[in-house]
């Protein structure tokens, strides 16, 4: 596509902390206007190390931590400086194309847990919606014909060699990952193919962000609509309540209150937003619960035991749940007798394999429940289960209460089989109910 760039209107001197350039403006005729910031002489047959950079105000003014092209911006004028020779194309595509105001926009999406790319296309914009042609008429302009690019990103070298313009090199441009923009650089590496090398490892934490309970339930929803109808297991919710030494009990197998009544409506809140829930035959033999939404309006979820030898009691409130057969995951350890028992009393068994420990394998009963049309599941304990959906690393969304009580006593999080930390949270979320703190996020994997 041609843009139809005029002339240059105007070229000076602009001294900057990187020596004295030159820079000449450009106007295309729908009256934007374009940059090109230069150092040497460009008109020779060798080619000129060049940056075709697209605005960013919130980074190259503002020095906006959440994206990597500021110090993109910075780090090209200091290798022209270097050599004493180079090319700065700056053009007017904010947000990768989007315009500032709706860039501002998906910032808003980004801190509800969407990438930099769902953000855009949940805005009816393209990932990425800029145009090169600006870039290859100015080249022309200036009479350059080959540029050794700086640039990670290959669709930019491709781009500008379909608009004729021979790119002799591609040199990297990596800038060091900080907490706040790691995220997008793993989606510019995993989803957009940029050429970065993102090293393994701790980031530094990100300190919690106060939010509100309707925040909550966008994130919960936006992760639902991520999850494709051809997923091969449901979305993960882990919910669970311990006290402020990470204690969920005081002792084995007997239940304690620790939550507010605000915390659990909340907890009645979430299951309605699930097709499922899911906890360990330990709850049942401490709670006996009937996992229904009680203290809120909504849809009870589809009640899923982890019982690999079939310990269900026959005597089990969730033997009579108002509106749904319970199901029971169990493995081959199960007693015929009891499950025929089970069966008659109307609970539904959905044998599985087993994992090392003949435990229910947890993937193996993920994949059933999605063929099972189970899209979204919450796992709300016990501590074995919540344990091992950790291990397993099988949760996408975490939502945690703290009580503001000191317990000494069972921790929520068991023994994990090395030495953590195994994950934190990104962007993390929090708000108040009554003295209880929710605190909620997607989980980064450290190890």
């Amino acid at each position: 596509m041609t843009i139809g760039l005029l002339p240059p209107r105007v070229v000076t001197r602009l001294p900057t902390n990187s020596g004295i350039f030159k820079i000449a403006l450009f106007r295309d005729s729908h009256d934007v206007d374009h940059l090109a910031l230069y150092l040497g002489e460009l008109s020779t047959e060798e080619p000129v190390l060049t940056r075709v950079h697209s605005e960013c105000l919130t980074g190259d003014v503002f020095g906006s931590r959440r994206c990597d092209c500021g110090e993109q911006l910075d780090e090209a004028f200091s290798r022209i400086a270097q050599i004493g020779r180079g090319l700065v194309l700056y053009l007017r595509q904010e947000g990768r194309g989007i315009g500032l105001l709706e860039k501002l926009k998906a910032y808003n999406l980004q801190d509800d847990g969407y990438d930099t790319v769902d953000a855009n296309l949940a805005l009816g914009h393209e990932a990425d919606g800029r145009d090169y042609s600006v870039a290859a008429e100015m080249l022309a302009s200036l009479g350059i014909s080959q540029v050794r690019l700086m640039t990670n990103n290959p669709a930019k070298v491709d781009a500008l060699r379909e608009l004729g313009l021979e790119v002799s090199e591609r040199v990297p441009l990596v800038i060091a990952a900080n907490p706040d923009n790691r995220n997008y650089l793993k989606t510019k590496l995993e989803r957009m193919h940029h050429m970065l090398d993102l090293p393994e490892g701790a980031p530094t934490p990100v300190a919690p962000t106060m939010s509100t309970l309707d925040d909550l339930f966008a994130f919960l929803s936006k992760s639902r609509r991520e999850s494709a109808e051809a997923a091969e297991r449901p979305v993960v919710t882990l919910s669970y309540a311990q006290s402020i030494d990470g204690c969920s009990a005081a002792v084995s197998d007997r239940p304690l209150a620790l939550s507010g009544d605000q915390s659990l409506r909340l907890t009645h809140r979430l299951r309605g937003a699930h097709d499922g829930i899911l906890v360990g035959i330990r709850t049942i033999f401490a709670d006996n619960p009937r996992l229904t939404v009680r203290l809120m309006e909504g849809q009870n979820p589809q009640p899923i035991i982890l019982d690999s030898r079939l310990r269900f009691p026959i005597d089990a409130e969730l033997l009579s749940h108002p509106d749904k057969k319970v199901w029971i995951a169990t493995t081959a350890l199960a007693d015929p007798e009891r499950a025929s028992r089970l069966e008659a009393k109307g609970a539904k068994l959905i044998r599985v394999a087993t994992n090392a420990q003949g435990q229910v394998d947890l993937e193996d009963l993920l994949e059933r429940l999605r063929a099972l049309n189970i899209r979204s599941l919450m796992v709300e304990g016990g501590g074995r289960v919540i344990t091992q959906f950790i291990h397993r690393q099988l949760i996408d969304q975490l939502v945690i209460t703290v009580a503001p009580v000191v317990v000494g006593g069972i921790r929520a999080v068991g023994q994990l089989p090395s030495i953590g930390p195994h994950l934190q949270l990104q962007t993390p979320r929090y708000t108040w109910l009554g003295p209880d703190m929710i605190v909620w996020g997607s989980p980064l994997w450290l190890k």
